[in-house]
């Protein structure tokens, strides 16, 4: 989707080059419902070298206005969110973003290539986990940055180099292979993840499902203008919080795990796993509660996952 792209080490070390571009005094918009990685690095991080940065809920486009400053310089996006499944308008913020002079930047790990391209939609600078959908088979880690600017490109390809955030070539290998049959894998993820939605909605334990493929979900139809699958990614709120970790211990088939993207399904806890670094009051006023758990649907046959899941929350 870009004229150029650079490969690293991890998606984090993918994220740490692009904040280069940010310095002391300068300051980040970013999505409210963010990877735990990427609020760790902004408020622990970054913070101590001088950059600030507010946290909003990207669907709210006159919140997004408001919370740019003169000295912002960058918009951090991410559609659909980890872990609640926000839809963002990516079109939309793009303009934003460029109508205030920042880079706009947009993680399209949970959707892939395959399912979204930002740079269409005119966003500046686009990152993946390849660790993820790219690389699908969970055995290999890797990440990306892709972009049509050559002065961004500069600039990044100069830092890739000093930081040393380089990928091996065996992980490069393994992401080519994967990348061969990304397009037929996202189909079958989209389509068991859509199951599995349905499903989960019907169930009485489960009290609301997060996927912009339903098509009550109120992300459903900028999805649908943006993308072309709703993805594998979604999640889901459990009436009984305090029985989350007996249900997902009697898993069989589903595997308790913090990863996503690859073959076989995982599910994990984020209060107490992905999303642990970030505070229980900044969780809970996110929506990310302890009844909260999210499910990288993967290519398994979908009675499988739907008995496991029935099995578990019975």
């Amino acid at each position: 989707e870009g004229q150029q792209a650079l490969c690293f080490s991890s998606g984090m070390g993918a994220i740490t080059t692009a904040l280069t571009l940010l310095k002391k005094g300068d300051h980040a918009v970013v999505t409210d419902d963010c990877y735990g990685g990427v609020y760790r690095i902004f408020t622990r991080i970054m913070s101590g070298y001088g950059v600030e940065s507010t946290f909003v809920d990207l669907r709210d486009l006159v919140d997004v206005e408001d919370a740019f400053r003169p000295e912002t310089k960058m918009l951090w996006m991410e559609s659909p969110t980890n872990p609640l499944m926000k839809v963002a308008d990516l079109r939309e913020l793009a303009v934003i973003s460029k109508a205030h002079d920042a880079v706009s930047v947009c993680d399209n790990t949970f959707a892939s290539p395959a399912l979204q391209n930002p740079l269409g939609l005119g966003v500046d600078l686009v990152v993946h986990s390849t660790t993820k959908y790219l690389g699908g088979h969970a055995d290999l880690l890797g990440g990306a940055l892709i972009m049509n600017r050559g002065d961004l490109y500069e600039k990044l390809k100069f830092a890739q180099n000093a930081l040393g955030a380089v990928p091996s070539p065996f992980d490069c290998w393994l992401t080519l292979r994967g990348i061969k049959t990304l397009a037929i894998r996202m189909e079958r993820h989209s389509a068991n993840a859509q199951a599995m939605a349905r499903f989960l909605a019907g169930h009485k334990a489960v009290s609301a499902v997060h996927y912009p493929g339903l098509p009550d979900d109120p992300g459903h139809r900028t999805a649908k203008k943006q993308m072309r699958g709703f993805g594998g990614m979604l999640s889901f709120e459990l009436r009984d919080s305090a029985k989350v970790a007996d249900r997902l211990r009697k898993l069989e088939v589903i595997i308790l795990a913090e990863s996503l993207g690859g073959v076989e399904s995982l599910i994990e806890h984020p209060a107490t796993m992905t999303h642990a670094s970030v505070p229980k009051e900044q969780r809970q006023a996110q929506g990310i509660t302890d009844g909260l758990v999210r499910f990288s649907v993967g290519l398994e046959d979908p009675q499988d996952l739907q008995d496991d899941l029935g099995r578990a929350l019975a």
